[in-house]
């Protein structure tokens, strides 16, 4: 069920954009803000709860694993021609975003739902 709230967002905001297409400082903008967004959520309530419930090291474990599975994907998409490096990188994004989904619910309905929200911004 809440997987259609970024559904419909995703659809909302692709029409948007083909009716208005948004000047390219806008759009950094709103990616910038959607990156905070989700930043915000998964510092304020998922990290302190993995915190607690883990070790310190599974965090930063997986926080180093994160930036250097970001950098390897934007090394990927500068090395890739055409469009196949665009649909690779969305294709890891949605994963990535199911990922934090999984874990946002597996630690409680409220982190869930924030993250789902949070996700539906990006």
């Amino acid at each position: 069920m809440y997987t259609l709230i970024p559904a419909v967002a995703v659809v909302v905001g692709a029409a948007a954009a083909v009716w208005r297409k948004p000047s390219p400082t806008f759009a950094g903008a709103i990616q910038h803000f959607a990156a905070g967004v989700v930043f915000a959520a998964a510092a304020g309530e998922l990290l302190p709860d993995i915190k607690h419930r883990q070790s310190a090291w599974a965090v930063i474990l997986g926080g180093a694993a994160g930036i250097v599975l970001m950098l390897l994907i934007k090394r990927l998409g500068e090395m890739t021609k055409g469009t196949s490096g665009l649909i690779v990188m969305v294709a890891v994004d949605i994963f990535i975003d199911g990922l934090v989904l999984g874990i946002g619910f597996a630690a409680g309905a409220k982190q869930g739902f924030l993250l789902t929200v949070a996700l539906t911004t990006e």
